[in-house]
C-alpha cells in the first residue's frame, strides 16, 4: 500500500478534551496536505472544520456522547442533528455499554437505530468500546448495528482500557461479514499497526498520529 492510498483509509483524530482551535485547524490542514479520509472530532469543532475543508475530499465525523455514551438517547439524537446542521458529514456514537451489560440489549439496538434514523441518510458508525465488553457483548453489539441500519461499527473511543486489537477485528469481521465497515481505532500509532489491522479485517484507521504513519510507510 503506498502513501496516497494508505491517506485514504485513515481518519485524522483530535479527540482529547484540551484540543484548541489552533489544533483543530493544523488538524484540517494536514488532512487536506495528506488527503486523509476524515477528520474525527468533537462536535463543538464542527462548524469551525466544515468551513476549513469546504471544497476538499474529506469528511467531518463527529463524535456524539463521547467517550463514555452514558446520555440520554434524547440527547444523542440532538447532538447528532445539531452536528449535522452545523456541517458533520458522519456520525460516530458511542452506545450505552451500561445498558447493554444491565442485560438491555433491545433499549441499545433502539437507540442505534434512532440515531440512524437522525442521521437521516449520513453514515453512522457505532463506537463499541471493546475493552468493556465481553465476547458475547462485542457480537451482540455488531448483530445490533448491522440489524439497526449503521454502517461501520468502531472498535473503541481510544479513552478505555486498550484499543484496537487483532483479536476483536476478526471477531467483528467474522459477525458483520461484508456488510458493514470496521473502523479499528485506539492504539494506533505505526505503519505496522495499520497493516496488522488491515490484515485483520479493518476497512479503515482512526489515529491522531496519521502524518507519523504516512511518513513510515512505503512512497510507492
Amino acid at each position: 500500500m503506498n502513501r496516497a492510498d494508505l491517506a485514504k483509509i485513515i481518519e485524522h483524530t483530535l479527540l482529547r478534551p484540551t484540543a484548541t482551535e489552533t489544533d483543530i485547524r493544523n488538524l484540517c490542514t494536514e488532512a487536506v496536505a495528506y488527503g486523509f479520509r476524515a477528520v474525527s472530532i468533537n462536535p463543538v469543532w464542527t462548524t469551525l472544520s466544515a468551513k476549513l475543508l469546504q471544497g476538499h475530499d474529506v469528511a467531518i465525523d463527529a463524535c456524539i456522547a463521547f467517550p463514555l455514551g452514558a446520555s440520554t438517547a434524547r440527547m444523542k439524537v440532538e447532538e447528532t442533528k445539531d452536528a449535522l446542521q452545523n456541517g458533520a458529514t458522519e456520525i460516530a456514537m458511542v452506545i450505552n455499554i451500561g445498558a447493554l451489560k444491565s442485560g438491555y440489549a433491545q433499549y441499545v439496538e433502539k437507540e442505534i437505530a434512532t440515531i440512524v434514523k437522525a442521521a437521516a441518510g449520513a453514515p453512522v458508525k457505532v463506537i463499541l468500546e471493546t475493552s468493556c465488553l465481553n465476547q458475547e457483548e462485542k457480537v451482540a453489539a455488531c448483530q445490533m448495528s448491522l440489524r439497526a441500519g449503521a454502517t461501520a461499527v468502531k472498535t473503541s473511543t481510544g479513552f478505555g482500557a486498550y484499543g484496537a486489537t487483532e483479536e476483536d477485528i476478526r471477531l467483528i469481521r467474522a459477525t458483520v461479514g461484508g456488510h458493514l465497515d470496521i473502523k479499528a481505532a485506539g492504539g494506533i500509532r505505526t505503519y505496522g499497526d495499520v497493516v496488522r489491522m488491515l490484515e485483520a479485517g479493518a476497512t479503515y484507521v482512526g489515529t491522531s498520529t496519521g502524518v507519523e504513519i504516512l511518513n513510515d510507510a512505503p512512497e510507492k
